[in-house]
């Protein structure tokens, strides 16, 4: 993977267990001066150790935007770990520095929505409680609905109870009562009309969510969502393609089991990356002309049917060759 574009040095102040395998990393500037700004739904790149060399992976901010004195994320221990999550939480300790991105914004609140519905699923809560920091802040109406497993892998319960927004928040547990248990559809029929839905959380959760608000005639303008990784693509049949290079000509054969990445970087192309699943955005390249078979979860259903971009880390092609605006 790439280096992040822009190098922050960050030292961790403080590391913390907010909830059952989760736990949050408070970040200030290795000089001790103040960080770049930033707004609700924004994510940082974070180079962490790997063997053999370096990994980055994606963090959402969860503090208040405005906040120039730390940066704050949680990470999740997942059970099917690439090595990220475990890292954070056993090798990461308080007072190393780390390197990260500086901040960049795929999940921005819409300026003039009159109303927020945010949903978060397990983890996800965490680019929805910079969100809630903010609308809270500007006295924008909105309603938080956060569900888990039950309480004990919850995060930020005290954070919520004691904050301004604390009657705008709804937790509902798998492991309790039935009838507090978050049904979509109901939440979202019960919307206040031209509410803007912000989801976030596992796939399948904001597959459900986004299903829902599109049968519910919920235009994708008020459809707003983040995946924090993308879910396993069968690749069985993928064969070769080429890309061409439009500024010199050059073509590149991308084989079964290579990713475009992968072949535009073996041939010296400087391609910055970052999550390599389509989700982050890093590596997205213009397309002059093809047709691109998008697997990313970065690109909107009408940026994807446009066909003059793609995400070389996952997306591959339809037809024989694609020519790149590079």
């Amino acid at each position: 993977m790439s280096a992040p574009a822009t190098d922050l040095a960050v030292r961790v102040a403080r590391k913390q267990a907010e909830a059952q395998d989760i736990c949050s990393l408070e970040l200030v500037a290795a000089d001790g001066g103040a960080l770049p700004p930033f707004e609700a739904g924004a994510h940082v790149d974070v180079v962490l150790p790997a063997p053999g060399g370096e990994m980055i992976r994606q963090y959402s901010l969860c503090n208040a935007p405005g906040e120039t004195h730390r940066y704050l994320i949680a990470v999740l221990r997942e059970p099917d770990s690439r090595g990220g999550s475990d890292t954070v939480h056993d090798a990461v300790a308080e007072g190393d520095l780390l390197r990260i991105s500086v901040p960049r914004n795929h999940f921005a609140l819409a300026p003039d929505a009159p109303h927020h519905l945010l949903l978060a699923g397990g983890i996800g809560i965490t680019p929805l409680m910079a969100m809630a920091e903010q609308l809270s802040r500007q006295g924008a109406p909105f309603t938080l609905h956060h569900a888990t497993r039950s309480r004990t892998r919850t995060p930020f319960l005290a954070r919520i109870a004691a904050s301004a927004f604390a009657r705008q928040v709804i937790h509902h547990h798998s492991d309790g009562d039935a009838t507090q248990r978050l049904d979509i559809a109901a939440t979202l029929t019960q919307a206040p009309a031209g509410s803007h839905l912000y989801v976030c959380g596992p796939q399948r959760f904001i597959d459900a969510a986004l299903a829902t608000g599109r049968d519910q005639g919920w235009p994708e303008a008020r459809l707003h969502c983040e995946y924090f990784a993308a879910a396993a693509i069968d690749t069985s049949g993928d064969g070769a393609f080429e890309l061409e290079v439009a500024s010199t000509g050059q073509v590149i054969t991308v084989l079964p089991k290579q990713t475009a990445l992968h072949a535009l970087q073996a041939a010296g192309l400087d391609i910055a990356s970052s999550c390599e699943e389509g989700v982050c955005g890093t590596c997205l390249t213009g397309v002059k002309s093809g047709v691109p078979d998008h697997r990313d979860h970065y690109l909107t259903t009408e940026e994807q049917q446009a066909n003059d971009q793609f995400l070389p880390c996952c997306s591959r092609a339809r037809s024989g060759r694609l020519v790149l605006a590079l």
